[in-house]
């Protein structure tokens, strides 16, 4: 080996009769084999300080084998710091105290969200990772080949349901990506068994490593991305990635796959970037094979932006979307920071207030500036329709909608009149921010009500190929828009109306979400400060009198 790669440090003799045995418990490669020993002797040697130190790359360098994989990352057990359980506020806080950092009020805020994830890490429980076998990972003829599922999903399992929501950090150069990524990786606390920190590109250069000794062992037919992740998730539950990014067709080929079956593992994902993940691979070759690895970034990490813009009233704008989802312990946290962005500064604290529609009253129990607050049960929830909305997109500027439940064909009345708002905040050009039970996709149909209605539709479900069924359900759902054409004639719509309607809310949602709507008006300093704040403000009056 030290022929092909100078670099790299000589390997430990291993006898003959050891590596025969270990194949026939296994079943895998001699080259698979090795790359276990080399992981357990390194996970000897991660007892010691010296363990947690980053390997330094050499421009120019060979490729390296995947057997190398825990030499390019750093990768640590829980027993390396067990006294290092306070999180990255506390760390935070002492390196300020030190001298080494300075107080900033954005990164505070954005290290908050850190925080959050290190108090969940700390309830979490990993569990065992699961080898698929050969069989399962042997093609199958797909049953979702109408709308482009992948073959081979019966590979995969179910991400567990108490999974926490990673993380995905992204900003230009200078935005203290990497000063982030240490501050969370090395608090991580001891109920993490173990952690990786790796280089993303040098990742990526290490799956496509194995998946070809796979392909080589069993045959190019095999489907080898939840093996491999399998044994990815086996060498840390909590993986970090630096300078996350896609340039590669083969990369942007496999990355849904692969990501989604680490998270099935239990891997919780920590990542930076320099783009948000909706321009990750733009214009590239068969960019709409990468578009579902998008959706899964953004429905199952929480985005954040670490550029630090800063309105004339000098009020950081929230690092994180305007949508929150699920309803957990952060969700408070999250409409606490975007109340005091878009209401009133200097009386953040909320009051009721009461307008009037047709002399009747509306009652609107949370208001700070031209903020108001609503949780979903006060607002769709009460016999409000369109006359009422109207009026209240006079009297305010931005609408905060908490606890916004999943609605099913049951509450279809709730659902309608909650699109109705959603029209009525896009037409008058508000910001709207909503914390959800359900992603976005699952706001108006459930994963068990479009299972049915494929049923009723005569589309092909196989009720014993469950776990296939389940996984091209899920990418249907977190794509709909791209797919609703698909579902013109399914029994979920009562009419051409309600469809229409249905697929013009999400697309509204996802508009409504995205930095130039969020920002405009807010009186950015970089979009023209105070003046820009005025000139929205004179347009948006005039756009609501032409429309009463």
């Amino acid at each position: 080996m030290r022929r092909y790669f100078p670099h790299a440090p000589p390997v430990r003799p291993t006898s003959a009769r050891t590596i025969v045995g270990l194949e026939r418990r296994h079943h895998i490669c001699t080259q698979c084999l090795l790359l276990e020993r080399t992981a357990k002797r390194q996970r000897n040697i991660t007892r010691s300080p010296i363990a947690d130190r980053r390997p330094s790359v050499v421009p120019g360098r060979p490729t390296f084998s995947a057997g190398r994989f825990r030499q390019l990352a750093t990768v640590a057990t829980s027993d390396v710091k067990k006294d290092n359980d306070h999180g990255p506020i506390q760390e935070y806080d002492r390196r300020v105290r030190e001298g080494r950092l300075r107080e900033d009020q954005h990164q505070r805020g954005i290290i908050q969200s850190l925080q959050n994830l290190h108090e969940d890490l700390v309830h979490y429980r990993a569990p065992p990772v699961v080898h698929p076998s050969l069989e399962t990972l042997k093609p199958t003829k797909s049953l979702f080949s109408w709308f482009g599922s992948k073959p081979g999903n019966r590979a995969l399992q179910e991400i567990p349901a108490n999974l926490p929501r990673g993380l995905y950090l992204y900003g230009d150069v200078g935005s203290g990506k990497t000063m982030l990524m240490d501050l969370f990786y090395d608090t991580l606390p001891s109920s993490v068994r173990s952690k990786t920190r790796i280089h993303f590109h040098n990742f990526m250069q290490d799956v496509h490593k194995r998946l070809h000794r796979m392909k080589m062992e069993h045959g190019i037919d095999i489907d080898a991305v939840p093996f491999v992740a399998a044994d990815i998730a086996e060498q840390g539950n909590v993986l970090c990635f630096d300078e996350f990014q896609c340039t590669d067709v083969a990369d942007a080929m496999i990355l849904r796959r692969l990501l989604e079956s680490l998270m099935s593992h239990g891997v919780v994902l920590v990542t930076t970037s320099n783009r948000h993940p909706d321009e990750l691979y733009k214009n590239g070759i068969q960019r709409e094979s990468f578009i579902p690895a998008i959706h899964l970034l953004k429905s199952r990490l929480h985005v954040i932006n670490l550029d630090s813009p800063t309105d004339y009233r000098k009020i950081q704008r929230p690092p994180s979307g305007v949508y929150h989802t699920p309803l957990d312990s952060h969700a408070a946290s999250h409409i606490d920071k975007w109340l005091r962005f878009l209401g009133d500064p200097d009386n953040p604290e909320p009051r009721p207030e009461t307008q009037k529609v047709w002399g009747r009253d509306i009652h609107v129990p949370r208001v700070s500036g031209r903020c108001a607050w609503f949780t979903f049960q006060e607002l769709i929830g009460q016999a409000t329709g369109a006359a009422d909305y109207l009026e209240l997109m006079r009297c305010y500027d931005a609408f905060i909608i908490s606890d916004v439940p999943g609605m099913t064909f049951r509450e279809r009345d709730l659902a309608r009149r909650f699109i109705t708002f959603i029209d009525a905040v896009y037409e008058s050009r508000a910001k709207l921010v909503l914390t959800t039970a359900v992603p976005l996709t699952e706001l108006f149909i459930s994963p068990s009500e479009l299972r049915e209605s494929l049923k009723r539709d005569g589309k092909p479900v196989d009720d014993e190929d469950d776990e296939s069924t389940s996984h091209a359900m899920q990418h249907m759902l977190e794509d709909m828009n791209s797919n609703i054409d698909q579902l013109k004639n399914s029994s979920l719509f009562s009419g051409d109306e309600e469809r229409f309607a249905f697929a013009r809310a999400l697309s509204r949602l996802t508009e409504m979400s995205s930095q130039e709507w969020v920002e405009r008006g807010m009186g950015l300093e970089q979009s023209g400060g105070k003046k820009e704040r005025d000139d929205w403000v004179k347009a948006r009056s005039r756009q609501m009198e032409d429309s009463m």
